[in-house]
C-alpha cells in the first residue's frame, strides 16, 4: 500500500501526458487518419522490394536493388534478431499508444524521467516536460517524417536521467536507466542526435567531476563514472549488430572521406561531407531570435497568402494584378534555402533559463550555460565559419553530419532545463525572489524587453527581401521600376507586421509569467498552483506555435500512405517486361529525390541522404548531366531511338542496364521509351585499364567504350588479371534473381573479364561453379570477375558473416541487462522485508 501511494502521483502524472497527446492528435486519432510524410512516404517506395522479400522468404534481406542502382539496406531497414524483444520493450514504454500519439507522450516522459531523477516532486517535474516536449522542432520534424530523429530525441532525457542517478549514487539503478535506454536511443537508429547529445553528457560530467573535487569525493565521482561506462557499453552491445554495420557502411557513403583529390581542395573536410553540404542549413545569427519571437524570420517557407496578419497588410491593387503573388512568395524571409519552421522554445521558457543563470548555484548550471552556447554557435554554420572549421577540421565525427542547424536541439534540451532547475529553486527556496528580486528584472528586460523591441521596431530584424525575390519580381515580364517597388515594399511590410505581432504576442506570455512569480513572492499563490498556472501558459503558449506547423489539416487517409501512388500506365507497361533485372530512369521526376519509382522499378534515382558516396560522385559527373543529353538528343529524334546514338550520349546510363526511360508529357501524363542501348546484366569486355587512383579511374570512365573496355584502381590488378578479346558468341546470362543473391550462367571460348551492372561494394561474395572467387571493381562503381573459358555458373552473393558474430555479442548483453534488472528487483524486495 505504502508502494502504491507513493507512485500513484507519478501514474497520474503519466496518464495526463497520454490525455495531452491524444488531445493534440484528437481530430486525425478519431477520423482514422495519418500524417503524409515525405520521408515516411519515401520510405515506402525504398523499402518496397525488402517487403516483398520478407513476405516471400521469412528473411531479411541486406540489400536492395530498388533505389540508386542497389545499396545497403544498413541505414533503410536495420532490423535483427537480437533487437526484436528491445522492440517489445519500447513498445511497452509508449504504453502501445497510436502513432504521433506516442511520439508526443515519449517526449513528455522521458523529460519527467530526467527531472525525476534531479529529484523534483511530480508537478515541477510535469511542468518542465512540457517545457521540453513542446518546443517546436519536436512538433517540426514529426510533421517531415524524420521519425528516426523522433525516437532518438525522446529516448535521450530518460538516458541522461540514468546517468545522473549514477552520479548521485544510485548505482544500480543509474546502471539499469543508462544501460536500457541506451539501448533504445541506439535502436532509434539516428546518430546525428546521439552525437550531438554526447556533448551535454560531456559536459555535465564535467560539471560531476567539479562537484566531486570541491566536495572531495573523487572516489565516488570514479565509481559513478564507471557504472555510467559499463551501462553505456551494454546498451552499446545489444545494438551492435546495427552499430557495427552502419560504421561499416559509413566508409563508402557520402558520410564518408571521399577518395578523390577534388580541385576546391580547400572545401574537403578530412573525413566526411564537404563544408558547404554540411553547412547549407546554417541558422542565421539574427535568427537566433526564434528562441524567444518563433516569427523572427517569418516562420515556415510556406506561401505568404497563409498567414493572416500578413494579408491584412496585403495590397488589393497587387492581388489584382498578380493574383498568385502571395501564393509564390514565402512567410520565411531567413538565410537558409527553406525552412518547415523555427526554433521556438517558449518565451517564458527562455526568461526561466535567464533567470536560472542569476539564482541557481553550482556547476551544473555552467556546464548546461556552456553547452547552449556551443549549440547556438555551431549552429551558425557558414555564418561563423572559423569556429565551424575549427569542429569540423579537429573534432572527431563532426564532419560527418550535414544540417548543422538541427544542433539546437542541445540548447532545446539545456534551456528548459536549467529553466525547470530555476523553478525549482524558486519552489524549495520562496525567499530567493525576495532577496534576489533584481534578477527577476534583469531577466525581464533581456526577453521581454528584447522582445518589445522587435514588436515596436521590426525593421530590425531586415532584410525583408532575399536578392531572389527581387530579381523574381523585377523580371516579370512587363513589370516596371516603379511597379516592382511597391510590389517589394508591400511584400517587406507584410513581413514586419508578422514580426511585429508575434513579438507582442511573446511580451505577453513573459508578462503573464511574471504576474505569476510576482503573486507568488506576494504570497497571493501557493506553489503548487502556480506550477500548474506556468505548465497551462507554456502548454497555450508553445501548443499555439506547434500548431502552425503541425495541424490537424495535413494529415490524409491512411491508403494514402500505404500506396503512394497507383500504377500508371507507364508503369504497367514497363512491368509487362519480365526480364529478371533491368533498371529504369524516370526523367519526368526530381530523379535523385523521390522513391515512388523504386516502389515499381529498379530506379536508377531514389531518395536517400546517406547514399554510396561514389554513386553520388558518378551522378554528379556522368548519370545526371547524361540525363539532360539524353532528354536533349531523344527530343530531337522524336523518341526515335534507332536514330539516337546512345553509345555516346549517355554510356553510363547503359553500362547500368537502364532499359526504360520514363518521359514527361504534357498534362502531368508520362510515357515509356525502352532504351535499345543497355548493355545487359553482364558482358565481357576486350581491355581493362589500371590506373593509379581513385582521379584517374574515375576521369577514365569518360574516356572508353564501356561496352568493350574497363577501367579500374591498379589494386585489383591481381584480382581481376587481364582482359581478352572476346567474340560475339561469349554470353552473360541472369537465371536467377534475388536482391541479395544473383546466380549466372557465362560461356565463352577465352574467358577474361566480366563486367556486371550491379554496384560494388564490400562484403558481396562471388563463386564460380561453387569455388570462391573474388570481386574486382571496375568503372568506379561496378563489379568484375575474372572467368576462365567454358561454361561456368556464377553467384554473387550478399549474406554478411559478420552479422553472427555481431548478434551473439547482443544476446549476451541482453542477458547482462535481464541479471542487472533482476537482480535489482530481488534487492529492492529483500529490503522491504527487511523492513
Amino acid at each position: 500500500m505504502r508502494t502504491y501511494k507513493k507512485f500513484l502521483p507519478d501514474v497520474v502524472v503519466i496518464l495526463v501526458f497520454a490525455i495531452i497527446s491524444f488531445a493534440y492528435f484528437l481530430v486525425p486519432v478519431t477520423q482514422g487518419k495519418i500524417l503524409f510524410q515525405h520521408d515516411a512516404s519515401a520510405g515506402v517506395g525504398s523499402a518496397q522490394e525488402l517487403t516483398e522479400y520478407q513476405n516471400r522468404t521469412g528473411e531479411t534481406t541486406r540489400w536492395t536493388n530498388s533505389i540508386f542502382g542497389g545499396m545497403p539496406t544498413y541505414q533503410m531497414s536495420p532490423s535483427y534478431q537480437s533487437t526484436d524483444g528491445l522492440s517489445q520493450v519500447m513498445n511497452a514504454y509508449h504504453l502501445w499508444l497510436p502513432d504521433n500519439v506516442w511520439f508526443l507522450f515519449a517526449y513528455l516522459l522521458g523529460f519527467y524521467i530526467l527531472l525525476r531523477a534531479f529529484d523534483f516532486r511530480q508537478t515541477l517535474a510535469a511542468l518542465g516536460s512540457i517545457m521540453w516536449a513542446f518546443s517546436s522542432y519536436f512538433l517540426i520534424i514529426i510533421a517531415a517524417g524524420h521519425l528516426w530523429k523522433v525516437m532518438a530525441l525522446a529516448y535521450l532525457p530518460p538516458m541522461i536521467a540514468g546517468i545522473v542517478l549514477a552520479y548521485r549514487g544510485r548505482y544500480l539503478s543509474g546502471f539499469i536507466v543508462t544501460a536500457l535506454f541506451t539501448a533504445f536511443e541506439i535502436k532509434a537508429n539516428h546518430v546525428q542526435m546521439t552525437y550531438y547529445y554526447l556533448f551535454i553528457i560531456l559536459f555535465m560530467v564535467i560539471a560531476y567531476l567539479v562537484k566531486a573535487v570541491r566536495e572531495k569525493q573523487l572516489t565516488g565521482f570514479m565509481k559513478s563514472t564507471g557504472v555510467v561506462a559499463a551501462a553505456a557499453v551494454i546498451g552499446i552491445a545489444i545494438n551492435l549488430s546495427s552499430l557495427y554495420h552502419t560504421w561499416q557502411y559509413q566508409k563508402e557513403s557520402m558520410r564518408g572521406k571521399s577518395e578523390l583529390v577534388k580541385k576546391d581542395a580547400a572545401n574537403q573536410t578530412s573525413s566526411g561531407l564537404d563544408r558547404d553540404y554540411i553547412t547549407q542549413w546554417s541558422y542565421g545569427i539574427d535568427e537566433t531570435l526564434t528562441l524567444l519571437v518563433p516569427d523572427a524570420k517569418g516562420g515556415a517557407t510556406v506561401p505568404l497568402s497563409k498567414n493572416a496578419t500578413a494579408m491584412a497588410k496585403a495590397d488589393p491593387q497587387i492581388q489584382s494584378m498578380i493574383p498568385q503573388l502571395y501564393d509564390a512568395i514565402p512567410q520565411y524571409f531567413g538565410t537558409q534555402p527553406g525552412t518547415s519552421g523555427p526554433v521556438y522554445v517558449g518565451a517564458f521558457v527562455l526568461f526561466l533559463f535567464i533567470l536560472g543563470l542569476f539564482i541557481v548555484r553550482g556547476s551544473m548550471k555552467w556546464a548546461l550555460l556552456a553547452a547552449t552556447v556551443l549549440s547556438v554557435l555551431l549552429a551558425w554554420g557558414h555564418n561563423f565559419m572559423g569556429f565551424t572549421n575549427f569542429f569540423l577540421d579537429y573534432i572527431p565525427m563532426y564532419a560527418k553530419f550535414r544540417t548543422v542547424a538541427s544542433i539546437l536541439v542541445i540548447a532545446e534540451f539545456t534551456i528548459p532545463l536549467l529553466a525547470a532547475l530555476a523553478l525549482k529553486k524558486i519552489v524549495d527556496e520562496p525567499e530567493v525572489l525576495t532577496k534576489q528580486m533584481k534578477f527577476v528584472y534583469i531577466s525581464l528586460a533581456l526577453t521581454a524587453g528584447v522582445a518589445l523591441l522587435i514588436a515596436l521596431f521590426p525593421g530590425m530584424m531586415e532584410p525583408f527581401i532575399s536578392d531572389q525575390e527581387r530579381q523574381m519580381i523585377t523580371s516579370i515580364q512587363g513589370m516596371d521600376g516603379n511597379t516592382a517597388n511597391t510590389i517589394l515594399s508591400n511584400i517587406a511590410a507584410m513581413r514586419e507586421a508578422m514580426v511585429s505581432a508575434d513579438a507582442w504576442r511573446s511580451v505577453i506570455i513573459i508578462l503573464i509569467g511574471f504576474a505569476l512569480l510576482f503573486l507568488y513572492k506576494m504570497k497571493k499563490l501557493r506553489a503548487d498552483y502556480m506550477v500548474i498556472c506556468m505548465a497551462v501558459l507554456c502548454l497555450v503558449d508553445m501548443w499555439q506555435v506547434d500548431k502552425r506547423y503541425l495541424n490537424d489539416e495535413m494529415f490524409v487517409p491512411k491508403s494514402e500512405r500505404d500506396m503512394p501512388h497507383q500504377a500508371t500506365s507507364t508503369d504497367l507497361a514497363i512491368m509487362k517486361d519480365k526480364s529478371l533485372d533491368y533498371r529504369v530512369l524516370n526523367l519526368a521526376s526530381n530523379t535523385f529525390n523521390e522513391n515512388e519509382t523504386s516502389f515499381f522499378h529498379k530506379s536508377i534515382g531514389g531518395y536517400h541522404p546517406a547514399k554510396l558516396r561514389r554513386y553520388q560522385e558518378m551522378i554528379d559527373a556522368y548519370i545526371a548531366p547524361e540525363m539532360q543529353a539524353a532528354m536533349q538528343a531523344i527530343a530531337a529524334k522524336n523518341g526515335n531511338m534507332q536514330e539516337v546514338d546512345g553509345a555516346k550520349v549517355f554510356p553510363v546510363l547503359n553500362m547500368l542496364n537502364t532499359k526504360y526511360f520514363i518521359l514527361p508529357l504534357q498534362g502531368g501524363a508520362t510515357m515509356p521509351l525502352q532504351n535499345i542501348y543497355a548493355q545487359g546484366n553482364g558482358w565481357f569486355v576486350d581491355k581493362i585499364n589500371y590506373v593509379a587512383d581513385a582521379n584517374a579511374e574515375y576521369a577514365g570512365v569518360g574516356k572508353i567504350d564501356v561496352r568493350h573496355e574497363a577501367v579500374a584502381d591498379k589494386k585489383f590488378e591481381s584480382v581481376l588479371g587481364k582482359a581478352q578479346s572476346n567474340d560475339s558468341t561469349a554470353k552473360v546470362k541472369l537465371v536467377k534473381y534475388e536482391p541479395n543473391n544473383l546466380q549466372y550462367t557465362i560461356d565463352s571460348k577465352k574467358g577474361g573479364v566480366v563486367v556486371f551492372a550491379e554496384i560494388y561494394y564490400p562484403g558481396w561474395t562471388a563463386t564460380i561453379d561453387g569455388q570462391p572467387a573474388e570481386l574486382g571493381r571496375v568503372n568506379y562503381i561496378l563489379r568484375a570477375l575474372n572467368v576462365k573459358a567454358g561454361k561456368h555458373t556464377v553467384v554473387l552473393d550478399f549474406h554478411p558473416t559478420s552479422i553472427s558474430t555481431t548478434e551473439t555479442i547482443a544476446y549476451i548483453a541482453i542477458v547482462i541487462l535481464l541479471l542487472a534488472i533482476i537482480g535489482a528487483g530481488y534487492m529492492r524486495f529483500k529490503n522491504r522485508k527487511e523492513a
